[in-house]
C-alpha cells in the first residue's frame, strides 16, 4: 500500500510538473486577470462580474502581447515584450518548484538551489515558447527566387 502512495505521488508530481511547463507561458495573462477579477470584485461587480471581467482583461493582455510578437519590428522591443512574458514564468516556476521540493528535502539550500533551477527551466521552456508564437515573415527575396 505504501508503495501505490508513492507511485502516486510521483504521477501527481509528473502531473503538475507537465501541467507547470505547459502553462508557463500563461503566467503574466493569469495575473494580470487575477488581479483585474479582484479589483473588480473590490468595486462591486460582484463574483461572476469579476471572473468576466478578469478573463477579458487576461484575454486581452495575451492578444496584445502576440500582436506585439508579430507586428513589432525591432528584435530588442521584441525581447522586452519576451522578457514581461518569461519573468513572471520564471517566479511562478520558482513559487511551484519550492512547494514540492520543501516536502522531498529537509535542507534549506538544496531547496533553494532545485527551486532555483526550476525557475532557469520554466524560464526558458516559456521563452522558447514565446519565440515560438513569433512566425518568421518571409522576405520578398524568398519569394522572387520562387
Amino acid at each position: 500500500m505504501i508503495i501505490l502512495a508513492i507511485l502516486a505521488s510521483i504521477a501527481a508530481i509528473g502531473l503538475l510538473c507537465w501541467l507547470l511547463f505547459i502553462l508557463a507561458i500563461f503566467a503574466l495573462p493569469a495575473f494580470v486577470g487575477v488581479t483585474v477579477g479582484v479589483w473588480a470584485h473590490g468595486t462591486g461587480a460582484g463574483i461572476l462580474g469579476a471572473i468576466l471581467i478578469g478573463a477579458m482583461a487576461a484575454g486581452v493582455t495575451l492578444g496584445i502581447g502576440q500582436l506585439l510578437l508579430l507586428f513589432v519590428r525591432p528584435i530588442w522591443l521584441k525581447l522586452l515584450v519576451a522578457i514581461a512574458f518569461v519573468a513572471p514564468a520564471g517566479i511562478a516556476g520558482f513559487h511551484a518548484t519550492h512547494g514540492i521540493v520543501k516536502h522531498l528535502m529537509p535542507s534549506e539550500t538544496w531547496q533553494m538551489a532545485f527551486s532555483i533551477i526550476g525557475a532557469i527551466a520554466i524560464g526558458i521552456t516559456a521563452f522558447v515558447r514565446v519565440a515560438g508564437m513569433t512566425a518568421a515573415a518571409p522576405s520578398s527575396r524568398n519569394l522572387a527566387q520562387a
